[in-house]
């Protein structure tokens, strides 16, 4: 399974087609920062998941955003005005599961 920023998830899915692995993309929602993620779930034969690993490292790079104007022109408590703040977006957050049985109907 691999979770990817919406920016990413596209370019990901062309990622996989061109190397011929299969996946399913389901759409997701990040806690921290609200926002909008892709969920793919990757079936691969095991000697082929450093191939699938690879194909994401190279597709979803992690950038530097700020946060978004909405939420940090909230005044604070004691009346200050906070600036915005850069975090790191993007990447992709992967994991790899045994699978004991596949079945298709």
């Amino acid at each position: 399974m691999a979770i990817v920023q919406d920016k990413d998830s596209n370019r990901l899915a062309n990622a996989f087609i061109d190397a011929n692995i299969r996946a399913t993309r389901l759409p997701s929602t990040g806690g921290f920062l609200k926002a909008g993620n892709s969920t793919f779930m990757i079936g691969i034969e095991e000697v082929r998941v450093p191939e699938a690993l690879e194909v994401i490292k190279k597709t979803c790079q992690s950038r530097k955003q700020y946060l978004s104007s909405s939420m940090s022109l909230d005044v604070s408590m004691d009346g200050q005005v906070p600036y915005p703040v850069e975090v790191e977006v993007g990447g992709a957050t992967v994991f790899v599961l045994p699978i004991d049985g596949f079945y298709q109907y």
